[in-house]
């Protein structure tokens, strides 16, 4: 094999560490510093025109967000000072590898994406149909994606390039075994749960900081679909989940999901066993139960698909007073690039779009850009500090400080995660026939892969559970001895 060329960036800099981002200590956020991952998440949100590079397929409605239960002891947020505090929202549902065209009943992650108009400007919920994420570095998320689309040479779908990421990428464990589960094909977007996935904050009018995920459960019931029985839907609708959303909608059969969050105090997180910002890991319910907090009902069909759901832009940064973000790398890096792609994608003033808009009063000194249709501020001051009664900062809106350590440097995120306990615990967690199920699926997919790549991934499989490995080497014909 020809040895490989050293990586350069666009500029043709050497690249030292192209695995991990520039963090503030192991456990620390990532840093504005980071040059590479900018460039290379600037280059990525830009590979595509115009549909999304990733979540291109979906679906979306209106409706209704409503707090049940008082936590006004965790956030200062106004949506969460009192039982019966509503708002108006908009979700939109989508598969994530799929292209505009692509099939509803793909094995993939769904996206379930909420935007809350609030009072106190839009609350952004950017979320998956799992808790976990395939990868938990920034630096790392393209690669992935990549991993997931088209291969260069033929523009197909390819499993050898999906398996030899994951194989090479033991974080991917955990998301892989909820992938090729029984849940791995929602049988509607009715009938999935939602999760943040990554760990957000709370904090309340005393200062005081809380780490938060977030859980939406479908009353649905969750419904699942066998590969046979996507096959078929395959082969008679596309668009069979937007469909179903639609007409459900449309015929008054709402549906909702009930709210929860797992709230862990700040300090905690300094002592935890599971590293609480992890993408890749989830939080036991016994350590941290989950509390029902609110409801979602969607009561309305939007009236133009391209204007209110094509053009819908979520990004995990527009978080109200009371809510904020954490040191989740994977967090951290889409504050900066779900923006970014809007700004790309549908323009700078993405956000006048009646789908975006806030339902409260925006006072800012952004002005002109393509497709400006405001009014633009008309003749006010454009600039801040003014003598001219512009809008001012106000320090009673800043978020507590998060105390930090840790020496700036490119910290390898493999050492001190282990990434095969809670696959594990998944996995007997199954009864036999989703046990079954599972095996199947992963079987199908992996039969064309290269043997050295089925051996390499069975090998984490065993590391999870030895009986997870043992069936999944038979169902190969691979020698368990082989894998141990």
């Amino acid at each position: 094999m020809a040895k490989c060329p050293f990586m350069t960036t666009e500029a043709g800099v050497p690249v030292g560490d192209n695995q991990n981002s520039l963090s503030a200590g192991p456990r620390g956020p990532v840093l504005m510093a980071d040059h590479l991952l900018i460039e290379r998440m600037a280059h990525f949100n830009r590979e595509r025109v115009p549909e999304r590079v990733v979540h291109a397929k979906g679906a979306g409605a209106y409706g209704k967000f409503t707090v049940t239960a008082d936590i006004s002891k965790y956030t200062c947020a106004k949506l969460f000072s009192k039982i019966g505090n509503s708002c108006e929202m908009f979700i939109r549902f989508s598969t994530v590898a799929g292209e505009l065209g692509s099939a509803d009943t793909a094995r993939d992650p769904r996206g379930f994406a909420c935007k809350m108009y609030t009072e106190e400007g839009n609350w952004d919920l950017v979320g998956n149909n799992t808790p976990v994420f395939f990868v938990r570095d920034p630096l790392k998320f393209q690669d992935f994606i990549h991993s997931q689309k088209r291969h260069p040479q033929t523009g197909m779908r390819d499993n050898t390039m999906q398996w030899d990421f994951w194989s090479l990428s033991p974080e991917s464990l955990h998301q892989v075994t909820i992938l090729f589960s029984d849940r791995g094909i929602p049988a509607s977007y009715r009938h999935m749960h939602g999760f943040s996935s990554h760990t957000y904050s709370l904090w309340n009018d005393k200062g005081e900081r809380f780490w938060v995920k977030w859980h939406l459960k479908t009353q649905q019931g969750i419904k699942c679909l066998t590969d046979p029985e996507a096959q078929k839907i395959t082969g008679e609708d596309l668009d069979y989940h937007r469909r179903d959303l639609f007409t459900s909608i449309e015929q008054g059969n709402f549906p909702k999901w009930t709210v929860q969050v797992q709230i862990m105090p700040e300090k905690d997180a300094e002592t935890y066993h599971i590293h609480p910002f992890d993408l890749t890991k989830v939080w036991p319910h016994k350590d941290y139960p989950c509390i029902d907090v609110a409801t979602i009902e969607l009561n309305r069909n939007p009236q133009n698909y391209f204007a209110e759901v094509e053009q819908a832009a979520f990004e995990p940064s527009n978080l109200p007073v009371g809510m904020g973000a954490s040191p989740d790398k994977m967090l951290q890096a889409r504050l900066l690039s779900y923006a970014d792609t809007h700004r790309y994608r549908i323009g700078i003033n993405y956000n006048q779009l009646p789908v975006n808009k806030p339902r409260c009063p925006v006072h800012s000194y952004n002005r002109d850009g393509h497709m400006r249709f405001d009014g633009n501020y008309g003749g006010e001051v454009n600039y801040q500090p003014n003598s001219f009664n512009g809008p001012i900062d106000d320090k009673k809106f800043n978020e507590p400080p998060l105390q930090i350590s840790g020496d700036i440097d490119r910290y390898d995120h493999r050492l001190g995660n282990e990434d095969y306990s809670q696959p594990g615990d998944l996995y007997r967690l199954m009864n036999a026939d989703q046990k079954t199920q599972l095996i199947d699926n992963i079987v199908r997919s992996m039969k064309p892969v290269p043997r050295e790549i089925q051996v390499r991934q069975i090998k984490h499989f065993y590391k999870c559970d030895a009986d997870y490995g043992t069936r999944l080497a038979k169902g190969l014909g691979i020698s368990v001895d082989d894998v141990k």
